[in-house]
């Protein structure tokens, strides 16, 4: 859950992985390098692979993002620290 202005401090850098960003509320806005994609219904989703992104919480309407990830990582815990709100 992402409190309204909530935004990954820096851009994900050598991502290897393909991600899935699916929106259960609230809006979103997922920064890629030639495009900005909103999400902003319930379901509405983003699938890229192994390129920088970055994120902002437009909302905090129930501000939830689901991402899923693949393949796994063993270990792996990106850094993230919230620019607003609490954990």
């Amino acid at each position: 859950m992402h409190p309204r202005d909530d935004q990954r401090p820096k851009w994900v850098a050598d991502e290897k992985r393909t991600s899935l960003l699916l929106l259960i509320g609230g809006r979103f806005r997922v920064g890629l390098p030639d495009r900005t994609v909103v999400l902003a219904q319930q379901g509405d989703y983003v699938v890229f692979h192994g390129i920088s992104h970055s994120w902002y919480a437009e909302e905090d309407l129930l501000g939830l993002v689901l991402a899923v990830r693949w393949p796994s990582i063993p270990g792996y815990a990106g850094p993230h620290k919230r620019t607003s709100g609490t954990p």
